[in-house]
């Protein structure tokens, strides 16, 4: 039976579209600008998402019977890139518009076609649906990233402005975001969109591809040009150009969005044989004086937001570290095989802070960690702002850290075994193993010192050891908190006043004791 469907018309791409004739990459994105800088001059109209109850109330398992046949792909057999594209459906239930750039700068929509899909299983009834011209939920990039003689997926643009990279062997984890606005916010958070692409065709023997889009939202318009390089380290050079409708208390610059829901020093629950589920387990921030800091993530018992207040910062992101399965012992996620995400301002940031909020979470399907930038002088109403970074995959380190890491973060109960009168449950220990740089070619004997401050309570015993395999070096101390104020903790190590590690990071909840 065939189901009559109204067509999606978001006129304001349309207009875009038809306007734009042949064009030079640059001059394409001062007119993707241009419309940016109108929508933001109008009121906000929200996108049409009517789509038929057919789509809109699919269920996951119909949605992922929905797949692309590759043999459709746009590109294909031209070159070294390829594009896929996803069905709208289920979640994604606002569909974008898509438009091809030729190498001659001309410009052609990407309509939808039903042909270029294949609906099994709970989704074979769909195909009988007429759906041309609807317009997509999203697309992929492939590119042989791990075999010269397959074109591997790396780039994934889906839902709101979210998008997601890998690298070379790597497989999906954390998410990317193209603006983030009011982020744990009493009033709740504003989810910015991108409304259309415009995908730049690269040439025969290209190795970087570019993508422009145009994101709206109640608050701002905004212009994005994305050029995405695929290798060992997936990296885009991003510029951003916002213009503002309303003013912006909160202004998220490059989010990235993960999940952790346990790990080392977290509570370990009782049902789960993994000792860690998580896509990234630390947040690193190489501030404007070149400090390197570690903040280990944690699944909290209530929304904890956080703030590394910095001038200039020189770079932050949030890092997966264990790299080995043996770390997680979960042989269908991988996830040791999850990529890192950085962050590298392209210019001078100024004063602001990256602000980490965690969220309790009880299960590994949501993500329930996000960090970003925020700068100290909100986006006011008729404000127009750039911002251009580059952000890349990576494994366990960041680009230019050579100081030494933290590799693991221990906490318990800090109590001596068989004490007659032991201290309450509250006083924890802590154990904090770096490894790596010069720390690790040390001998023993070296005067290596701590470094240890607390904003409440007592730290007591602090203690520097080399561990028994002569590479890593062990810092502990016990905190004995002020009541139920939490301790917002730094530690480092150094020889003769020189540092040598990255600065350890964390914020103890006394509320979090269970």
């Amino acid at each position: 039976m065939k189901t009559a469907l109204r067509r999606l018309s978001l006129a304001w791409g349309l207009a875009l579209t038809m306007d734009a004739s042949a064009a030079a990459p640059d001059e394409l994105f001062d007119r993707v600008t241009d419309r940016a800088r109108q929508l933001a001059a109008e009121p906000y109209q929200a996108p049409d998402s009517s789509l038929p109850p057919d789509l809109a109330e699919m269920n996951y398992d119909q949605y992922r019977e929905i797949r692309f046949r590759p043999e459709a792909a746009i590109w294909k057999d031209e070159g070294p890139f390829e594009v896929q594209l996803f069905h709208p459906g289920f979640l994604y239930d606002q569909p974008v518009r898509l438009n091809l750039v030729d190498g001659q700068g001309e410009v052609s929509p990407l309509p939808f076609r039903q042909e270029r899909f294949r609906y099994d299983g709970d989704a074979s009834e769909l195909a009988e649906l007429e759906l041309d011209g609807i317009g997509h939920a999203g697309f992929r990039l492939h590119y042989p990233l791990n075999r010269g003689d397959y074109h591997d997926e790396f780039a994934v643009f889906l839902g709101a402005s979210y998008f997601r990279l890998v690298g070379r062997n790597q497989g999906y984890g954390l998410s990317t975001r193209g603006l983030a606005i009011d982020t744990a916010e009493p009033h709740g958070e504003e989810f910015p969109a991108f409304r259309e692409f415009w995908l730049v065709k690269p040439g025969p023997e290209a190795t970087r591809m570019t993508v422009f889009a145009l994101l709206d939202s109640p608050s701002l318009a905004g212009a994005y040009r994305f050029d995405i390089t695929p290798g060992e380290h997936t990296t885009v050079d991003t510029e951003a150009r916002l213009f503002a409708r309303e003013d912006i208390g909160k202004l998220g610059i490059a989010p990235l969005t993960s999940m952790f829901l346990h790990g080392e020093i977290g509570h370990h629950p009782a049902d789960d044989y993994r000792p860690r589920v998580h896509d990234s387990n630390g947040l690193v921030m190489q501030t404007g004086s070149d400090e390197w800091i570690w903040r280990p993530l944690s699944n909290p018992e209530k929304l904890r937001l956080s703030r590394l207040q910095d001038q200039s910062p020189q770079g932050f992101g949030l890092i997966q570290r264990p790299r080995d399965f043996s770390a997680f012992l979960d042989a269908e996620a991988h996830y040791e095989r999850r990529p890192s995400q950085w962050v590298q301002p392209l210019e001078d940031w100024g004063q602001g802070s990256v602000e980490l909020v965690e969220i309790p979470s009880e299960s590994e399907t949501h993500d329930n960690i996000t960090a970003y930038w925020v700068p100290d002088q909100p986006l006011t109403a008729g404000e127009a702002r750039r911002y251009r970074y580059r952000t890349l995959t990576i494994g366990a380190t960041p680009p230019g850290e050579e100081v030494a890491r933290v590799i693991r973060t221990r906490q318990g109960w800090g109590a001596v075994p068989g004490q007659a009168n032991p201290p309450p449950a509250s006083r924890r220990q802590f154990v904090i193993d770096f490894r790596g740089g010069e720390l690790s070619s040390l001998d023993a004997s070296h005067p290596v010192e701590m470094t240890l401050e607390s904003s409440n309570g007592e730290t007591l015993e602090p203690q520097v050891q080399r561990l028994p395999d002569g590479r890593t070096w062990r810092a502990s101390f016990r905190l004995a908190p002020d009541g139920g104020k939490p301790a917002d903790m730094r530690l480092f190590l150094e020889l003769n006043d020189r540092r040598l590690t990255e600065t350890w990071n964390y914020v103890w909840y006394p509320d979090e004791f269970r």
